[in-house]
């Protein structure tokens, strides 16, 4: 039986916050995860596309084991700037790694495609490292979910995207958590329904309770929602991209954060339709707190691995589900459209 935690949100990893700033103008945002000290962190790039900040330092023959706070984005390549103002403002804070006198913190970045989703993007000045900065002061434990953050401009190839959260209590006792930014190339849903991919993981009616509907479909190739894509088209302008971070409370070497990731990746693959595509940067982050030790590593490692993708799977059809109407959106809300 699966059991979220008290909030069903990343922050029931003891330690984490999170924090979002966005813009209804330019329908784009920021959503920041920090800790109440430096946490070790690894990484995973799936996607053919990825825009990123501060990974290579993650993988795990690198000599800076723990990190400051990590960044999801919209913007694309503008969005990294969001990572500078937080670490501008950290910095200011007397966090980061002590170099001598000087203080650097250590923030890591992905960003997410959403610059042709009907916002105003005519700016003369980069906006994301406000965006950061604002991000960053609204840290805390509770957080909401949907057309916010990172996720405020996200969409899918069926319904408008946005920023999701959830959490396990595993068996063992360790806490998993995931936070994702829901921008994909592919699509939430069976084909023509309200039917989320992420249904079997469903806890209580954390998104709607659609289940599966009566039939499963036949997958096809040639599937209408990606018709997009021709010899004359290079991306999806309504979409690319999912950015996630799983975490937990578990005591968990690099090289084990790094497995991590690798298998929270799953849970991108059972909720979106398809995923990983060469057009899609899909990154995944992995977060460890280090407050319990294992006692039985590799039957732990499974379990935790696993509790991550369920939850990534989950997180995503909630960022989707919580989303929320707005001027000059391109795809339906899944809660707006009727049911078939």
């Amino acid at each position: 039986m699966l059991i979220a935690g008290k909030r069903n949100l990343i922050t029931d990893v003891g330690g984490l916050q999170v924090g979002n700033s966005q813009t209804d103008v330019i329908k784009s945002g920021t959503t920041v995860l920090t800790a109440d000290k430096p946490f070790t962190a690894a990484v995973d790039i799936r996607g053919g596309a990825p825009g990123t900040r501060e990974t290579d330092l993650l993988a795990p023959d690198k000599s800076v084991e723990q990190i400051d706070a990590i960044v999801l984005s919209g913007g694309s390549a503008f969005g990294l700037d969001a990572a500078s103002g937080v670490m501008d403002a950290m910095a200011s804070q007397g966090r980061g790694f002590a170099v001598g006198p000087v203080r650097v913190p250590i923030v890591s970045a992905a960003i997410l495609f959403d610059l042709l989703n009907g916002g105003e993007k005519s700016w003369t000045t980069n906006p994301y490292r406000e965006l950061g900065i604002d991000a960053l002061r609204n840290t805390g434990t509770s957080f909401e979910l949907g057309t916010v953050g990172a996720g405020t401009g996200a969409n899918c190839a069926d319904f408008k995207g946005g920023l999701g959260s959830a959490s396990l209590q595993c068996p063992s006792g360790f806490t998993v958590g995931a936070l994702v930014a829901v921008n994909p190339r592919g699509g939430v849903c069976l084909p023509g329904s309200r039917n989320f991919w992420a249904a079997p993981f469903e806890i209580d009616t954390e998104y709607g309770a659609a289940g599966w509907g009566d039939a499963m479909p036949a997958l096809q190739l040639n599937d209408p929602r990606l018709a997009q894509i021709d010899a004359d088209t290079d991306a999806n302008p309504r979409a690319n991209t999912t950015i996630a971070i799983v975490a937990t409370d578990a005591d968990l070497s690099v090289s084990r954060l790094q497995r991590l990731a690798v298998a929270a990746h799953d849970g991108i693959a059972r909720a979106i339709v398809p995923s990983h595509t060469p057009l899609d940067g899909d990154t995944v982050f992995s977060v460890s707190t280090g407050n319990k030790p294992l006692k039985a590593p590799v039957a732990e490692q499974t379990e935790l691995s696993h509790a991550a993708s369920v939850c990534l799977a989950r997180a995503i059809a909630r960022g989707v589900y919580h989303a929320t109407p707005a001027k000059n959106d391109l795809m339906p809300c899944w809660q707006a459209k009727p049911e078939n």
